[in-house]
């Protein structure tokens, strides 16, 4: 079998990163690309034998993520992230898969939770995601937010789910939104996007019909319309940030 890699980036993830390593212990290599954690992530990650490294300067997912893939040093790596887990029946399929590769890179159905409960309506599932691939066969965009694995070959589909435990509680989901509007909000700029207030209104609403309704929400149950209603936030959010971000960058203009 081809030797394996895996890379994860973390910050104070001490509540997730036994799990996630754990459910890749068959690996050949586990890198650690830690951004300054004020928990025991470090020090819970060395003791299950990850390689761990210290960078806090983040430029973002994107950028920390490939500074991770720069260390990985197998034929073949795996990108995961701190919430997330094989399933037992995955990692079997990934061995299999790395004893007889035929493609540059794999993707594989993400199952996600949201306050307990796992999804699979909301838009949120099947959730293919790209992440085990032949070395230097992909790279991830340098985006702040929602980076891309960019693979130059062949993907080819797995069978079985990566687990993400991605909101345990509502405190996490109320984080996230702060933290993820804020930081899509910086994208949107730097795109040159527009917004005004009627803008985050419109898109805010839209994120709630688009989840709960085409997306059938509504076969998730009452967590499917709190994850519509958090969708809604997080999108009316990144919208009204950016409109701000806009107003502040006119005001300081030298023409205004």
């Amino acid at each position: 079998m081809t030797s394996l890699s895996v890379i994860v980036i973390t910050k104070n993830e001490a509540h997730n990163i036994e799990a996630c390593l754990r459910s890749v212990h068959f690996a050949d290599q586990i890198v650690v690309l830690d951004s300054g954690s004020m928990d025991e992530t470090v020090q819970l990650a060395r003791k299950l034998g990850a390689e761990v490294i210290v960078n806090s300067q983040w430029l973002g997912f994107g950028v920390q993520k490939n500074r991770a893939l720069a260390l990985a040093s197998s034929d073949w790596v795996l990108s995961i992230d701190a919430d997330e887990r094989l399933s037992v029946e995955l990692q079997a399929e990934i061995q299999e898969v790395l004893a007889h590769p035929v493609a540059d890179a794999y993707c594989f159905p993400r199952l996600s939770s949201y306050c307990g409960q796992y999804i699979h309506h909301s838009g949120w599932y099947p959730d293919p995601v790209t992440r085990l691939f032949r070395r230097g066969a992909a790279r991830f965009s340098d985006d702040i937010i929602h980076e891309k694995l960019v693979v130059k070959g062949q993907v080819s589909p797995l069978g079985n789910r990566l687990l993400h435990e991605s909101f345990p509680d509502f405190e996490t989901v109320l984080d996230k939104v702060d933290r993820y509007s804020s930081a899509g909000a910086e994208r949107l700029l730097s795109m040159g996007k527009s917004s005004s207030f009627p803008k985050a209104l419109g898109h805010g609403l839209w994120a709630f019909i688009r989840t709960y309704f085409l997306q059938r929400g509504f076969l998730d149950g009452w967590m499917g319309l709190a994850l519509a209603i958090s969708n809604a936030e997080g999108t009316y959010y990144r919208y009204l940030k950016l409109w701000l971000l806009l107003l502040d960058r006119k005001a300081s203009s030298p023409s205004s």
